[in-house]
């Protein structure tokens, strides 16, 4: 469908979303249904694998993983895309944060990628079994 395939890629394009309303971020339970991080805790993400703005591609992992639609939402902020590279998967991803702000806080509808949906306090967010990444972008979106 001409889309790029990540999924035994060696460097890979993803966006990291964290969706706050007031002063709490939604966290997400990965499946055991996904290809990596099974069970670690996340927020919105998904691979950059079409051209497309990331604001779009954003609202589009948004709607998707929870069904939180464009009209709930306040603000969208595009932070700087830093690289990490995980030694135990041999991948190396270009991350990029974002904060999307909501105006009320939605009921939460997760797809298959996800079990568990839970709002949490910024300073709370290293309590999690976390993907590798998410406290290296939370860093750069709550500020």
């Amino acid at each position: 469908d001409g889309r790029i395939d990540y999924h035994n890629a060696k460097k890979a394009f993803v966006i990291t979303c964290f969706v706050k309303f007031n002063d709490e971020i939604l966290l997400l339970k990965r499946s055991d249904k996904v290809g990596t991080y099974k069970n670690k805790w996340n927020v919105v993400a998904g691979y950059l694998d079409e051209i497309k703005p990331l604001r779009q591609k954003a609202l589009e992992e948004l709607s998707e993983e929870t069904k939180i639609t464009k009209d709930k939402i306040s603000r969208i902020e595009v932070a700087e895309p830093f690289e990490f590279h995980d030694e135990e998967i041999e991948t190396t991803f270009v991350v990029h944060p974002i904060l999307i702000e909501l105006k009320e806080k939605p009921e939460i509808k997760l797809d298959f990628e996800h079990t568990e949906a839970r709002w949490v306090k910024k300073e709370d967010l290293s309590k999690y079994d976390a993907v590798p990444n998410m406290l290296e972008s939370a860093k750069r979106v709550l500020k």
